[in-house]
């Protein structure tokens, strides 16, 4: 028991738990001070963390579009109409082409297509019983430009208009019978082809990705013109790097 000179009592027990509940106090103060500084350094840290994954995406970005080649194929789907007055047929498709980029945006495409399906003899012709539905191919070869417009670390879009010349066969499996007779169009090695249409590039790696790409392509067999609408999908494969 302590006295005080102006008499007033105080216990050891009182005086141990006045300073337990200071002590209380200041640790509570004490935090509470403390917790605007910890949040200011976790939203720094977590800064600092978004900064360095928003880095490593700009580096993957960088990356992927700046190799200065491309080399894609795969196969597709085409509907293609034979003749004047036939029906359309869908036909099975492969591509393959190579891009040469100028810049990360800009490339210069060349592309091989071919395509092959089975043809619809009307019913009305002489010949119809006798070919059924024959077998014909075309094969455009294409060039022109390619701008790829939006660049993602996942995906990027892009769209191009190509132009040059188409083979078409349509009298191969005709049992001799020339394809006029059949109501197709002729046989030819110089028809024009034309094909608009944009690229979706899902990027597995910076070096590789997988492509669907619907398109028009615009055929001048005949001396009439085809308006045809299909699709490709692959495979892409780029190296090299721009300078």
């Amino acid at each position: 028991m302590f006295r005080s000179p102006s008499g007033f009592k105080v216990s050891l027990q009182a005086l141990a738990a006045g300073l337990r509940a200071l002590a209380a106090v200041l640790i509570l103060m004490a935090a509470v001070l403390a917790a605007p500084s910890a949040q200011a350094q976790s939203r720094k840290a977590g800064h600092e963390t978004n900064a360095t994954r928003q880095a490593r995406i700009a580096r993957q970005i960088q990356e992927t579009y700046t190799h200065r080649w491309e080399v894609a194929g795969g196969g597709g789907w085409l509907r293609f109409r034979s003749g004047e007055y036939t029906q359309k047929n869908s036909e099975i498709a492969f591509w393959l082409n190579t891009n040469y980029y100028l810049t990360r945006k800009l490339g210069i495409t060349g592309e091989l297509r071919g395509a092959y399906g089975n043809a619809k003899v009307p019913n009305y012709n002489q010949f119809a019983t006798l070919v059924g539905n024959p077998q014909i191919s075309e094969y455009p070869f294409l060039a022109g430009p390619t701008y790829r417009f939006f660049m993602h670390q996942k995906i990027a879009l892009s769209a191009f208009a190509l132009g040059g010349a188409a083979i078409g066969k349509f009298d191969g499996a005709s049992h001799g019978i020339p394809a006029s007779q059949l109501g197709f169009w002729p046989s030819t090695n110089a028809a024009p082809a034309v094909s608009l249409g944009g690229n979706l590039d899902m990027n597995v790696f910076p070096n590789l990705a997988f492509r669907i790409a619907p398109s028009y392509l615009g055929t001048g067999f005949g001396g009439s013109w085809q308006n045809n609408v299909g699709f490709e999908m692959g495979l892409v494969v780029r190296f090299g790097k721009q300078k």
